[in-house]
């Protein structure tokens, strides 16, 4: 039930019709992220994204919260490395008003120089946050670690020190530049009428300037793919843990072996029956929260481990991680395991897709990387074409050293750790 419709100024709407719901999801995705900002402009995609809901030309914050509220519908946004995206979720009756809002904030949001201020004081708390939540900060200080000084590294939400310089003018410019048609998508899944939408969307979108003003330094350092940084990082603070997080280069977004990489990073941490929890949790008690996760984007990507321990026991889980990555690369894997792993990644993905929210981000995200809708079975038999030869090449491809780090956080100068990530 996949339809496509380009814009005549280059918005594309994507539409996954579900008539057997009464919900619609409809997002406005752009093609910007926090990895197309330059230093001095860190945090400024997801400024923003807060701006974005702080009034209209006939809105105001209070009244767009309340339009959403009196329908019983969600109206939110989030910012990511490389997109931004502002959805609603209403029932099937109510889709008129969550394209109204959306499109009232996309195109009408007035930045007012007092919601601003205030704002501010928002995002800096949000950063301040972030970094009290000592298990969310070591994956901060770990891609400062592992992407050195590349805009991928840096956080989300900027630092302190750039959110506090930025003025209206910077906010207008930076829509001006980034927030052109051509790198807009409008998706939406649920109860709904894709032509009806798209008509409706070229109506209210469609006057969107398709030229814009021109993005200086288009091959600059924001376009560059990463040079990864290898080594251990210690960075000390007062905590009852240590908590580490562990990363290997790996694959892009659009690589190839993305399914063997699923099925790799579902073996080794991917949930209760991993490697990684039987392992370190269970056999050993050795941390509370152990797991794996794929960080992948248009060019680069790494496989990465968290782990929160005692400073006592943090030598040892480093190197039970390294030793279950060696064993992968070496081939010790059995058949079961692997069909375990398949039907685990199935079955997760079927039951995400159950809602159209799920289904309208899975059609964007498609679009983005892809420039295609990517179907459930084509996934699905990506998945179970995987071998165990597939699995090991690519885990021993992957265990280098030129392409490991390892980044600690705690009060790490009480005891000196004799860590290493050796993988003979």
């Amino acid at each position: 039930m996949y339809k496509k419709t380009v814009l005549a100024n280059g918005i594309r709407v994507l539409t996954e019709e579900m008539p057997y719901t009464r919900s619609v999801s409809l997002g406005i995705w752009v093609e910007n992220g926090s990895r197309h900002e330059e230093r001095h402009q860190g945090g400024i995609s997801h400024f923003l994204e807060h701006l974005f809901f702080k009034g209209t030309a006939t809105r105001s914050a209070a009244r767009i919260a309340e339009e959403m509220d009196a329908v019983g519908g969600v109206l939110n946004a989030f910012t990511a490395k490389e997109y931004t995206c502002y959805y609603a979720k209403v029932l099937d009756e109510n889709l008129p008003l969550a394209v109204d809002l959306l499109t009232d904030i996309f195109r009408h949001s007035v930045f007012d120089q007092e919601e601003i201020e205030r704002e501010r004081t928002v995002v800096l708390q949000e950063i301040s946050q972030a970094e009290d939540t000592p298990d969310d900060y070591v994956h901060d200080l770990f891609n400062l670690d592992f992407f050195s000084d590349h805009p991928l590294g840096r956080p989300i939400c900027g630092t302190a020190a750039t959110v506090l310089k930025f003025h209206r003018e910077d906010f207008l410019n930076f829509v001006q530049e980034r927030y052109l048609p051509g790198k807009v998508i409008v998706a939406a899944a649920g109860h709904l009428s894709h032509e009806e939408l798209a008509s409706e969307l070229e109506r209210r979108l469609g006057s969107l300037n398709p030229v814009g003003s021109a993005i200086q330094n288009p091959k600059s350092k924001i376009e560059a793919a990463p040079t990864f940084q290898s080594g251990i990082f210690q960075h000390a603070k007062p905590l009852e843990q240590v908590h580490l997080c562990f990363g290997l280069a790996a694959i892009s977004q659009c690589d190839p072996l993305r399914y063997a990489a699923y099925l790799l990073n579902t073996i080794l941490g991917g949930g209760m029956s991993s490697r990684l929890f039987q392992e370190i949790r269970e056999k050993r008690g050795r941390a509370y929260s152990v797991y794996s996760f794929l960080s992948t984007y248009r060019d680069v990507g790494y496989l990465g481990v968290y782990a929160g321990t005692s400073l006592d026991w943090a030598e040892e889980v480093v190197e039970l991680i390294v030793a279950e990555m060696r064993k992968l690369a070496t081939g010790e894997m059995r058949d079961d395991e692997l069909e375990r792993a398949k039907s685990q990644l199935v079955g997760n993905m079927l039951l995400g897709l159950e809602s159209s929210d799920s289904w309208m981000s899975h059609t964007a995200k498609n679009e983005i990387y892809f420039g295609r809708p990517l179907s459930i079975e084509e996934i699905t038999q990506g998945i179970r074409a995987v071998s165990r030869d597939d699995i090991v090449e690519l885990s021993a491809s992957v265990l280098r050293p030129e392409g490991m780090a390892l980044t600690l956080l705690g009060d790490i100068e009480k005891k000196k750790l004799e860590l290493s990530l050796a993988i003979q």
